[in-house]
């Protein structure tokens, strides 16, 4: 063998081991979604999901308050939480200082002074105690108004903070065309050409598919799954042809819209400037908010069955609480089922995605700042 040779099968030898040393040779598996042929399957690399579950850490549950009756509250200013009972409104406060806070102080939210107040002792507003106040609003609403997207699962604080006063995935306005508008202001999400030349009814451009990619492309990273998760690759646009999961992930968007427009985003004048975008807004959401990467928020955990004020009308199976408030329904609110009709014209509609050049109403005045507010 001439040393050329030789040289060369080793550079080949060594090239081949520096290969293998970089493929992931784990254990994968693969979860057909649909009918054979379709390529609809969902392949799992195991090492990464068993990694990404052992991060996950439910909150051990607190003891039970027991059956006490809903009575009068010790308390003043008590505007949300006052149809549970004394041990349940203290179990509930307890619980989402660890939740939200991560330290079980009641400091984060409270003037320790006065607990009624929603002021510090300067006089200041605890906009952490409004938010809060806010937010179990909105964790009831979820709750009672998009069983179709969180079924009995439910949500709770810790959902999304997981033990932190942020939760990830925030966002902020960064540009008119900031494809996360669609979890606030934006119409549609399709680009589908019934022509292949442009007329009146095909408006869709380049620009408009790359958004409707992006916005897809971060679904599928906020779940941990692929397109066919949700779609039959044989035919996205067809609903007849998608698997159950796409009528839940419908409902999730009328949520997140639901809550960024009626809940979040109104809540931009109590956020002082630290906690506002560059453009003024307040933090909003979207679906890694909830699910951080994982197909159910904390691998399907049911937390809020154990917690019935983060239910308001009705516990986790539907049944009433004895002597709970009953509030009206919000019939505005609710997100309207799926009928076959419905997904026949939402699979034909072409995409409303922004347009170039244009400005947005919706879009938030830009708000003058300096280096201390910052």
């Amino acid at each position: 063998m001439s040393a050329l040779r030789a040289r060369t099968l080793t550079a080949a030898v060594l090239a081949a081991s520096v290969g293998l040393t970089a493929c992931d040779l784990g254990k994968k598996e693969v979860v057909q979604t649909g009918y054979r042929g379709t390529a609809m399957e969902q392949p799992y690399d195991m090492g990464k999901v068993d990694a990404k579950y052992s991060q996950v850490v439910i909150p051990e549950v607190l003891p039970p308050a027991g059956a006490s009756p809903p009575g009068p509250l010790p308390w003043q200013n008590v505007q949300v939480l006052n149809d549970i009972s004394v041990a349940e409104f203290n179990r509930t406060m307890i619980a989402m200082s660890t939740w939200v806070a991560g330290t079980g102080n009641c400091a984060y939210c409270h003037n320790l002074a006065n607990l009624a107040a929603d002021t510090l002792p300067s006089g200041e507003p605890i906009y952490t105690k409004i938010v809060a106040r806010r937010m179990i609003q909105m964790t009831r609403h979820i709750n009672s108004q998009y069983q179709q997207h969180v079924a009995n699962t439910g949500v709770t604080c810790y959902t999304c903070h997981m033990g932190k006063p942020l939760p990830n995935g925030l966002w902020f306005y960064a540009s008119q065309n900031d494809y996360l508008r669609h979890y606030l202001d934006r119409d549609g999400a399709r680009v589908i050409s019934h022509t292949m030349e442009p007329t009146e009814s095909n408006r869709s451009s380049v620009k408009q598919t790359e958004w409707t990619y992006a916005l897809m492309i971060s679904q599928s990273k906020s779940l941990g799954v692929n397109c066919t998760y949700c779609h039959n690759s044989r035919l996205f646009s067809s609903w007849e042809e998608a698997p159950p999961q796409r009528v839940t992930a419908y409902h999730g968007i009328m949520m997140l819209r639901d809550v960024n427009t009626n809940f979040l985003a109104p809540l931009e004048p109590v956020y002082p400037a630290v906690r506002l975008g560059d453009m003024g807004d307040a933090p909003k959401a979207q679906c890694i908010t909830c699910h951080n990467g994982a197909y159910k928020p904390l691998y399907g955990a049911q937390m809020a069955k154990d917690y019935p004020a983060m239910w308001g009308r009705s516990d986790w199976n539907g049944t009433p609480f004895p002597g709970l408030y009953q509030a009206p329904p919000v019939a505005d609110s609710v997100a309207p089922p799926v009928t076959d009709a419905a997904a026949d014209a939402a699979a034909e509609q072409v995409s409303a995605a922004p347009t170039i050049g244009t400005s947005p109403a919706a879009a938030p005045a830009p708000r003058s700042r300096t280096g201390s507010e910052r």
